[in-house]
This record gives structure tokens, sequence and C-alpha cells, in this order.
């Protein structure tokens, strides 16, 4: 008799905690989108804040942007006939070379105009995204620029040498395990990756140059993956106009005749229990992330 009571409570705390899940992830926020998220805005607000991904892969201590998110608003935003301009709220480092590459697809893709915001920073892939829109404002101090690619992980091999950690290759192809921690680099293998990066970086280059009609030769010697001020960026032709959101919201009254600016808001939210399952381990190119970034990816990452 006493189990069976204990076992009814037991189901009654899981159903109560069932409901309090449903209403707390599902139900409340059907409500705010319903409520709160559906009045109309002519200016889509999309923030580009944090390190740029595919997925929205997150890791300890450092904040990152979904590509497949970031496409979604813009693609919304072009569907929704309020909108009448985007405006990318960037203050990224980079990230991804793949992830950069679809964001700025989709930026040239987009059908309404597209202005770009550099607060903090707009480096590597993200600058890349913003030579895709319309018109790009930067703050004078912002860092932006940082055209080129980095490819690095730790090798240890010389510390499990040390403590007597042995590592037994066992592949199927002789460059299976290229880039693995667990063994130096060949001059052959260096080479190879050296190789990868440069192409990745000749596909940023060529982008960057076309996005803002500037000539190859020049963006060339301008993309050594050097960071600029916003002030300098002005004066090599990488942004248009030096400024903060105001300044941002003048150029588009001024520019699309809107005679005041409200905006529909997007926001990228990751639920605690998307964090817990994100745990990635793929090899894939970055570009360029810029500086004070942290970037760890198994077994070797390479940011733009």
């Amino acid at each position: 008799m006493k189990k069976s009571v204990g076992r009814s409570k037991l189901k009654l705390v899981l159903v109560t905690i069932g409901i309090m899940l449903f209403t707390l992830f599902v139900f409340l926020p059907l409500l705010v989108s319903i409520f709160v998220g559906s009045h109309p805005g002519n200016v889509a607000l999309i923030p580009l804040q944090g390190a740029i991904t595919s997925d929205g892969d997150q890791s300890l201590g450092v904040t990152t942007i979904s590509s497949k998110a970031i496409v979604n608003f813009i693609e919304d935003a072009n569907a929704n006939d309020q909108v009448k301009v985007l405006l990318l709220e960037i203050n990224s480092p980079g990230g991804s070379a793949v992830a950069s590459d679809e964001i700025a697809a989709a930026v040239k893709k987009s059908k309404k105009p597209v202005v770009a915001l550099i607060r903090e920073a707009g480096a590597s892939g993200a600058y890349w995204i913003a030579s895709a829109s319309d018109h790009i404002i930067a703050n004078r101090m912002s860092i932006t620029g940082s055209i080129g690619v980095v490819s690095s992980y730790l090798e240890f091999s010389g510390l499990m040498e040390e403590y007597g950690v042995g590592y037994e290759r066992l592949v199927a192809g002789e460059k299976k395990d290229l880039g693995t921690p667990y063994k130096k680099l060949s001059d052959s293998e260096r080479l190879i990756l050296e190789k990868k990066l440069q192409k990745i970086h000749q596909f940023f280059v060529k982008e960057v140059a076309a996005n803002r009609n500037l000539e190859l030769s020049y963006l060339q010697n301008v993309a050594t993956g050097e960071f600029y001020l916003g002030e300098e960026a002005l004066e090599m032709g990488l942004v248009d106009q030096l400024g903060g959101k105001d300044q941002a919201e003048a150029f588009i009254q001024e520019q699309y005749g809107l005679k005041e600016i409200n905006y529909h808001a997007y926001e990228y939210k990751v639920g605690f229990f998307d964090l817990l399952g994100r745990v990635s381990s793929t090899f894939f190119f970055n570009i360029g992330e810029g500086i004070g970034s942290v970037f760890v990816k198994q077994p070797l990452g390479v940011l733009v």
C-alpha cells in the first residue's frame, strides 16, 4: 500500500515537472512570439554577436552565432512586407569560413537593402559578411578587416614522450591523421595545410574585392590578416562611413525615405538543452578569428 502511494506521488511530481517545463520552454515563448514579436517594424534588426559557426556550437565562455539562424532571419525579413531595410548589428571576431560564406551569400541575395553596423569588432569572417552589404558604418575605434586565414592547434607529442605515452598510428590513407595533435607535422603535411589556407584566403580576398568594388591587386596588398581601426578602414575603402547606431538610423532614413524607424528585432536564443547537446569535434576551416578570441577545436581549427 505504501509503495503504491509512493509511486502515485512520484508520478504526480513528474507530471508537474513536465507541465512546468512545457510552460517554460514551449507555451510562454509561443505567447511572447504572438503578442510581442508580431508587432510591425520597417527595419529588421539582426544581431551578429560572437564567433560565427554553422550550428551555433557553444563552448564555455564563448558566445557563438549560428549561420542557419542568421540566414533564416534574413530570409524571413525579406518575406515580411513591413520590413523595408535590414540592419546587421555586428560585434564578431569572425569564425567558420563555411558559415561566414553562407551568411554573406544570403546578404547578397537579399532583395531589400542591407546596412552593416560594426560596433566593437567586424573582423575576418564578420567583415566578409559586412562587405556583402550595401553600406558599412563602423565605429572609428572598432576592429575591422583582418582579412586572413589561420589554422592552429596544440601539439603535445613532446609532453607525451616525457610521460611515456605513445601514439600508435593506424590509418587507411596516408594523410588520414593529418593535423592530429599526437605527432608533429611533417614537411609535406605542413605544405598541404598551407596550400588549403592559401586557397581559402584567395576565396576570401576575391569575395571582398567584388563586394567592395575594389581592385583585386589593391586588396591583396591590404589582406595581410592585419586588423584596422574603423578610421583606417574608411581611408582604405573597407567601410563607407564612421559612426554608431544614430548614424546608421540617419543614413537609413535619408537613403531609403523612412520618416521614422521601428525595429523588427530578431534574437537568436540557445536553450539549456541545446547547450548540453552541442559538443563538436568537427574539422572545419575558420576565417581569421580576430583579436581577443579563444576558440578550441579538435583536432584542427582554421579561422577566418
